[in-house]
């Protein structure tokens, strides 16, 4: 005689069995949860990736900086050698109109180079948030004065719109610093830490700009992103795109190109 108690409890058993298993593939497929602690090392280590992240100990690139307004569009052919966090210099190849116009920073100075002119600037602090050539990069942007490492306090962030596949970092300017910037909101993949995209707000937490990075690439065995875009949230129709075409990293640099000399060595 069919037992139905027992029948109806193996039925159940099997439907259990199936949405436990439904619900691991699910889990697994979904990725790392955003309640996972991180731990303070793991925020370190992201926040200095995010730094150095196309400069390393030393680097050389050749990048194109792509300018666009409601009213006209430029592009800057650039080339740039950095040492660590303290050194940069920047030299435009093209197109012609900017040929030779260079910019050098060694430590809290910085210095631009006009042909046209033959003269040389010194840059003062207070227009390191200028913007560089017109574009949407300030300068600090261009030649790294200030770090996310050392300017920064930063701790995990949990935003109301955050996906699983990123993890979130908000960035305060530490007492003191003449940073324009209120906070940094920047987002990370949670799969390899390479930043996806970072929000600038002021001190009143508006957004005034966001960086987006795009098209993964190898350069000397790093990925990287090879394009930056730069959109301001208060300029409508504008933007700046760079377009990394060579970036070679921890190469020998010769010291004498972060010199006040070769800012006109094109003359």
């Amino acid at each position: 005689m069919y037992n139905w108690l027992e029948g109806w409890t193996k039925v159940v058993r099997r439907k259990t069995i199936a949405a436990l298993w439904v619900l691991a593939i699910g889990t697994s497929l979904a990725g790392p949860s955003l309640s996972a602690q991180t731990t303070p090392e793991e925020i370190l280590r992201i926040v200095k990736k995010i730094d150095e992240l196309h400069r390393s100990k030393s680097s050389y690139a050749e990048f194109d900086m792509k300018i666009v307004t409601p009213h006209w569009t430029r592009t800057l052919d650039l080339q740039a050698w950095s040492m660590g966090m303290d050194k940069t210099f920047i030299r435009i190849r093209a197109p012609k109109k900017e040929k030779g116009v260079s910019t050098l920073r060694v430590a809290g100075e910085m210095w631009n180079y006009l042909p046209k002119t033959s003269k040389i600037i010194k840059v003062p602090p207070s227009m390191m948030m200028g913007s560089w050539m017109g574009s949407d990069f300030t300068n600090n942007d261009l030649v790294k004065e200030f770090s996310l490492l050392e300017d920064y306090s930063y701790e995990r962030a949990y935003p109301e719109d955050a996906v699983d596949s990123l993890i979130y970092i908000r960035a305060t300017p530490r007492e003191d610093l003449p940073v324009v910037w209120g906070e940094i909101l920047v987002a990370v993949s949670a799969s390899d830490s390479i930043p996806v995209w970072e929000q600038y707000y002021d001190e009143r937490g508006r957004p005034l700009r966001r960086m987006s990075y795009y098209d993964i690439q190898i350069f000397s065995g790093r990925k990287v992103p090879a394009i930056m875009e730069m959109v301001p949230q208060t300029k409508e129709g504008h933007k700046t795109v760079l377009h990394y075409r060579t970036l070679e990293l921890d190469i020998p640099i010769d010291d004498d190109i972060f010199s006040l000399r070769n800012l006109r060595a094109d003359d």
